[in-house]
């Protein structure tokens, strides 16, 4: 499937848009920071949580109290998507209502944030990243037999 293929899809099908184009495309951050701050990363999180397209409405409903505003659950959709987390299409005969959907996964982004902190704070070296959560988490014996166990059963 080639990219104008994809895009052709955008409109008459975006969930179909969005599957193709996650296979076919890596993820391209548009801004050199791609790290989610705390907020973005709440929204991101009801976003992963619906598991399908949600316009700023569906979020502001499942966020906690105190809600914020609307317009604020508007602008941080807008950040995201100029982060390229989300990506976003309306649908034929709902006004200017935008639906977006989740571009990175909550793995991929777990994954995206742990591969940066072993690289800034361990030197890339995942011996220095365990053995510090081994020390400064105080594992018990018992979390530390569970760890190993997973580990030979990735042998």
């Amino acid at each position: 499937m080639k990219l104008s293929d994809i895009e052709m899809l955008r409109y008459s099908s975006p969930s179909l848009y969005f599957a193709a184009e996650s296979n076919c495309i890596t993820i391209h951050m548009k801004r050199k920071d791609n790290t989610l701050t705390k907020v973005e990363f709440q929204v991101m999180s009801i976003l992963w949580d619906i598991n399908h397209s949600a316009c700023a409405w569906d979020i502001l409903e499942r966020y906690e109290e105190p809600k914020p505003a609307y317009t604020t659950i508007a602008t941080y959709l807008k950040v995201l998507y100029e982060k390229g987390y989300v990506d976003y299409f309306k649908n034929k005969g709902e006004g200017k209502t935008h639906m977006y959907v989740a571009k990175v996964t909550r793995a991929e982004y777990t994954r995206m944030t742990m591969q940066e902190v072993k690289k800034s704070f361990f030197a890339g070296s995942i011996k220095s990243m365990f053995s510090y959560f081994v020390k400064e988490e105080q594992l018990s014996v018992q979390e530390i037999k569970e760890i190993l166990n997973l580990i030979e059963k990735e042998d």
